[in-house]
């Protein structure tokens, strides 16, 4: 979290009694972004114009590759939706960018290939899930968010009809229950599908394609409270950050670096001061233990 700021620093903002305060408009990756470092926040939503990116990741290739070859999946028909359909669902949504050649983007294009493959014969193609690539929106006191699921399924809880949020996952490392509990995204997609739908929204889901593995968790009232509270408190230190450089302070005291790991996978590592103290990463590098 960024520094605690002292109260001479934010600008006091004038308004009239019993006028609303302005909502928050927000996604996960917006939170996230200031969560993980305030200077790539600023970078990617405050500054105009944004500063140059890097060039395109393989790993944000392939994930996207692979979840738009899920999305179409499902909207084929339910006789239709069969592991021998998708050769031609990947190849029609493939993302060329970032690979090292021919022949890594090729190796990688046969492992995401098996994954699907894998995964699908462990659905029921006649399912159909409330929403695939959905996007589910709420209002809180202090937010107006919005985000897109990569599936909703409708289950039957102990108590009538829940919605399950599933997130796909294609990253190299395996994810364990610790990872969908600590969700900040998939727990406000919980919060939202549930007022979206009607229905209760507790249990959420990462499916980690390479491995076949479910990651899960069931949220309580209390657990997603807890959630949104947080997401309110970043939401309110970013609007702070905002309304104290528009009076003319230092954007780079308001937005300071979070220097660590993450430096040498930032798209504006060459625009940082402290990102570029970090090891660049090929684009390619995620990829690589697929080819080895």
């Amino acid at each position: 979290m960024p520094p605690t700021r002292s109260r001479a620093t934010v600008p006091e903002q004038l308004g009239f009694d019993g006028m609303p305060e302005r909502l928050f408009v927000c996604t996960p990756s917006k939170l996230g972004a200031f969560e993980d470092c305030p200077r790539r926040y600023r970078y990617s939503y405050v500054d105009r114009p944004s500063p140059p990116k890097g060039p395109p990741w393989a790993h944000n290739s392939l994930g996207a590759s692979v979840h738009t070859a899920l999305k179409n999946w499902y909207a084929l028909p339910a006789d239709r939706r069969l592991p021998e359909s998708l050769p031609t669902l990947l190849k029609s949504t493939w993302v060329r960018e970032g690979y090292r050649d021919v022949d890594q983007e090729r190796v990688t294009y046969r492992a995401a290939l098996r994954w699907l493959e894998t995964y699908v014969r462990g659905l029921d193609p006649a399912e159909e899930p409330l929403g695939v690539e959905r996007v589910v929106a709420t209002k809180t006191a202090v937010l107006a968010f919005n985000g897109r699921a990569d599936r909703i399924d409708a289950r039957q809880g102990p108590d009538g009809p829940e919605a399950v949020i599933v997130d796909y996952k294609t990253g190299r490392s395996g994810l364990g229950a610790d990872d969908a509990r600590g969700s900040q995204a998939l727990a406000l997609y919980a919060y939202a599908a549930s007022r979206v739908f009607r229905r209760p929204s507790y249990r959420v889901e990462l499916h980690h394609l390479p491995t076949g593995t479910v990651a899960a968790h069931e949220h309580t009232e209390e657990s997603l409270a807890r959630k949104v509270s947080r997401a309110e408190d970043t939401a309110r230190d970013i609007m702070a950050a905002e309304r104290a450089v528009a009076a003319g302070a230092d954007p780079d005291v308001e937005f300071p670096t979070n220097p660590g790991t993450l430096c040498s996978w930032c798209d504006f590592r060459r625009s940082c001061p402290a990102g570029q103290d970090s090891p660049a990463k090929d684009p390619w590098e995620s990829v690589n233990h697929l080819t080895a």
